[in-house]
């Protein structure tokens, strides 16, 4: 074994000689400074990361709306205490993050419904709401709103606060997608008349840039109204978002577990500092039945909040519905502005196509007045040969041919000229 490590190591030397003096030296190899370029480290190979960050280190900006003061305040706030505090996973804060381009989602968790909606980007718990603070106006315009709204609440309104934000965002989205879409369609329709009137290069280039933007907002407007549907689909989903009831159902079984507790201590004192005899015996099943009524509160309490969330479920599939309509209702004018471009496509084949046809039968006017001089040729041509036939030796033959073979040319041009107008739409 010790002959064996002596021939490898002259290979180790050879082949890295760096490796070898660290492999055969037991101490760390000492870091060198060129490793380090202006107090920043550096990759193996050279490679210089100056903005490198630690993982979660970036704190952001976030705008709070509080939902028993309807205060507005600013947080900067890392994504590690946003995750603790909302109590989600980092998965979810990505769909939140302006640098990446996610779809719009809504998600339903235990403690918190994380909103991707546009512009709107926020996350909504039972007594805030958290907005990712951007330089869109979008942004400010929801906080102010949500604020207004908390602040003149009308009296005899149940509607829970996360409801509420919920709301505010839905109608953010659906009023900002339904304005892209009207702008989209004032803009579109003088545009395809006149292409229908005018086709030109320029027209042409402006329809194209037209349905690329309208390709993309629909794509946007179906993914909204798809993650709507999704959600009046499943009433488990629907549950997930009721926070404020399953805030309070919470805090009603801590307190219930209190209580059962400091029935138990009573008990278990009572037990240790008195002797087991027939007068304590009354005492004891007393506190036993006050333990069964409240175990029996508690479920009461289980069965009547699981009624509470089947009438939440009711409101909240109403209010979806309310903006499944809107929505709807612009994916249905982008369709029919597609059905449009469609049909004026259509119309401008079948132009392009008239024209098309047109030149055709224009070049096969030309091939058939050819084929007809072609023919007065040939007559001149043998009428031109040096050599002696019995046609030459009658009187004015050179004329009588040439009679001949133009009203022979003209009848063949007249019939292609009848061919080409009257029965142009037969198949060739």
């Amino acid at each position: 074994m010790a002959a064996a490590d002596a021939v490898k190591q002259p290979l180790l030397h050879r082949a890295y000689p760096s490796h070898a003096a660290s492999a055969s030296s037991p101490s760390l190899p000492s870091v060198s400074s060129s490793g380090v370029h202006g107090g920043r480290p550096r990759f193996p190979g050279g490679l210089d990361v100056p903005n490198l960050k630690k993982r979660g280190g970036g704190t952001r900006s976030w705008i709070r709306v509080e939902a028993s003061t309807a205060s507005v305040q600013t947080l900067e706030v890392d994504k590690a205490t946003m995750m603790r505090r909302c109590e989600l996973p980092a998965r979810d804060l990505r769909l939140l993050d302006p640098l990446f381009v996610y779809p719009s989602t809504i998600l339903g968790r235990e403690r918190a419904i994380v909103v991707n909606l546009e512009q709107i980007r926020c996350v909504i718990t039972a007594d805030e709401v958290l907005l990712l603070n951007s330089l869109d106006s979008y942004v400010f315009q929801y906080a102010a709103e949500l604020q207004r709204r908390l602040l003149q609440r009308a009296e005899g309104d149940e509607l829970p606060f996360e409801f509420r934000a919920l709301e505010l965002a839905l109608e953010a989205a659906c009023s900002f997608l339904d304005s892209q879409a009207a702008e989209l369609e004032i803009e579109a329709y003088p545009l395809l008349d006149e292409l229908t009137s005018k086709i030109s290069t320029l027209n042409l280039e402006r329809v194209r840039r037209l349905k690329s933007r309208l390709v993309a907002l629909t794509r946007r407007v179906q993914k909204v109204r798809d993650e709507i549907e999704q959600l009046m689909d499943d009433d488990g989903d629907m549950a997930e978002m009721y926070l404020t009831e399953k805030k309070m159902r919470m805090e009603s079984s801590v307190f219930g577990d209190q209580s059962l507790l400091g029935y138990n201590s009573v008990g278990a004192g009572a037990s240790v500092s008195a002797p087991v005899s027939p007068v304590s015996s009354p005492t004891e099943s007393r506190k036993l039945e006050k333990t069964f009524s409240l175990c029996r509160s508690r479920h009461d309490s289980v069965k009547s909040s699981d009624n509470t969330v089947t009438e939440h479920i009711e409101e909240l599939e109403m209010l979806l519905e309310a903006y499944f309509v809107v929505i709807d209702s612009t994916l249905n004018k982008l369709t029919s502005l597609k059905e449009y471009i469609d049909d004026t496509e259509d119309f401008i084949n079948i132009q392009l196509d008239n024209v098309r046809n047109q030149l055709i039968q224009f070049e096969l006017l030309l091939t058939t007045a050819t084929f007809v001089v072609a023919i007065f040729g040939v007559v001149a041509g043998v009428f031109g040969m040096n050599f002696e036939t019995s046609v030459f030796s009658i009187q004015n033959a050179f004329q009588w041919v040439l009679i001949i073979t133009g009203v022979v040319g003209a009848f063949i041009f007249c019939f292609f000229v009848w061919f080409f107008k009257y029965k142009r739409l037969m198949p060739l």
